[in-house]
């Protein structure tokens, strides 16, 4: 795609997130604060108001808000540490495991490995005029705590490492995952305007990335269709524009869609020549819907070598979170996305969920399909595209929280299903095992 070809999408892209925001424009935001929440239901098992209000209560930061600028429904429990600093009020979220994970298959596709799946995040916001300016940063240890190119995760694909792709195994995070800044200023009564951007980030594009789903949260191993959906997660270099009321949010975003290459330690600037954008609605504080699209510039490193592989990709995703009984909720998403790249295209569906029985007791769950081509999976005698699948579950038990962090310990197994010209590689169906700690920060006490 030529920069002539970029700069008309990106018009494109601008053009139609104001269209949208002038048709959409119904809710009235009050001018200096979040959109105000709607009445509780009569439903007793989504008490929406409290979940909302304890939202409301950490000030500047909402509930509803993800990775980048993705939405989460309200019902979405906060854990993070709160503080203020002057005007400045401040957040530090994060989730860490320390995992022994065991993925059996032949032909060296499975391994073991004991390694720390990590992150941490701070945010910090304050009052600017009758707008709001935030900063945020976010890193991982995984570049020195997952060793070699990446860990145990059978039927996973992505990347480049030691000059081959990556195969059956998940890469690790770059040190910088995000390092960014937001500001957002009300139109009118009906309306606000967000910008964000920064060195690393993410686009309008796809689902919050996974580690920042609740549905998604307990869970130590990512999809096998984190290509397909939400990769752009972390992004070096993205400016993002839009628009929301309290349903619904019009954004597009210019950003480099370059995957990072294997030193993690850095940042892997180059020119902002991709563009996506993102319509995400909230029909209840219960459900947030999102469907997106972008063109990706060099995103896949060449097999043959030579330039990088462009890539188109739209996503479509649904979460839902709902309460019962006096302490349970249960969280799910259903992502769907695909790939065009080199004039091929693949889907990839993920349905994922868990479910909190009580503040101790968590237990979850994946399904996927995937279509993989031959390359991404290691087998370059062919080019054919196989359909493979994935199914995972595991349980976590949580600690009485210490000091603002509540520890855990738990263990998960998956099964690896292919389709019979892959047996052979993968002894028929691959199984998988791990055993892990967990530590996170402690759920914020709703408002009575």
């Amino acid at each position: 795609m030529s920069m002539r070809c970029v700069s008309q999408l990106a018009v494109a892209i601008v053009l139609t997130v104001f269209t949208a925001a002038g048709a959409l424009a119904q809710e009235s935001v009050p001018p200096h604060q979040h959109p105000a929440p709607t009445p509780a239901p009569a439903d007793p098992n989504e008490p929406v108001q409290q979940e909302h209000q304890h939202g409301a209560a950490a000030g500047l930061f909402s509930p509803r808000e993800a990775s980048g600028t993705a939405w989460v429904p309200d019902l979405t429990p906060m854990f993070g540490i709160h503080g203020q600093a002057g005007r400045w009020e401040t957040m530090v979220h994060g989730n860490a495991f320390v995992q022994f994970l065991h993925e059996a298959a032949p032909e060296h596709r499975g391994a073991s490995q004991l390694g720390s799946i990590n992150w941490v995040m701070g945010m910090a916001r304050r009052p600017a005029g009758t707008g709001r300016f935030g900063v945020r940063a976010m890193m991982s240890l995984e570049p020195w705590t997952i060793v070699g190119c990446g860990y145990p995760n059978l039927l996973a694909t992505g990347e480049f490492c030691d000059g081959d792709s990556i195969h059956d195994k998940q890469h690790p995070h770059d040190l910088f995952m995000e390092v960014a800044a937001e500001y957002e200023h009300p139109l009118g009564a009906t309306l606000r305007w967000q910008l964000y951007g920064g060195l690393a980030g993410e686009p309008a594009l796809g689902p919050p990335g996974f580690p920042h789903r609740l549905s998604a949260m307990p869970n130590p191993i990512s999809p096998i269709a984190h290509h397909w959906l939400d990769a752009t997660h972390i992004t070096f270099g993205v400016v993002t524009s839009g628009v929301y009321a309290q349903r619904w949010k019009a954004e597009g975003s210019l950003f480099n869609g370059r995957e990072p290459d294997e030193a993690r330690y850095d940042f892997d600037f180059a020119v902002l020549d991709s563009v996506s954008g993102r319509l995400s609605l909230m029909p209840s504080p219960a459900l947030a819907l999102q469907v997106s699209a972008g063109h990706l510039t060099e995103a896949e490193p060449s097999h043959a070598g030579g330039p990088g592989i462009d890539v188109d990709r739209v996503t479509a995703s649904a979460t839902y979170h709902r309460r019962f009984g006096a302490a349970g909720l249960w969280a799910g998403t259903l992502a769907w996305g695909l790939n065009r790249e080199e004039g091929e295209t693949t889907h990839g569906l993920t349905a994922e969920w868990s479910t909190a029985l009580s503040d101790r007791h968590t237990v979850f769950g994946r399904a996927e399909i995937n279509g993989k081509p031959a390359h991404d999976l290691h087998i370059h005698e062919s080019n054919e595209v196989f359909t493979v699948g994935k199914l995972q579950g595991g349980y976590t038990h949580y600690l009485p929280a210490r000091h603002g962090v509540t520890p855990g310990l738990g263990g998960t197994v998956s099964a690896a299903l292919v389709p019979e010209a892959l047996r052979p590689r993968y002894g028929g169906v691959g199984f998988g095992v791990g055993l892990f700690l967990t530590v996170r920060p402690a759920a914020h006490a709703m408002a009575p």
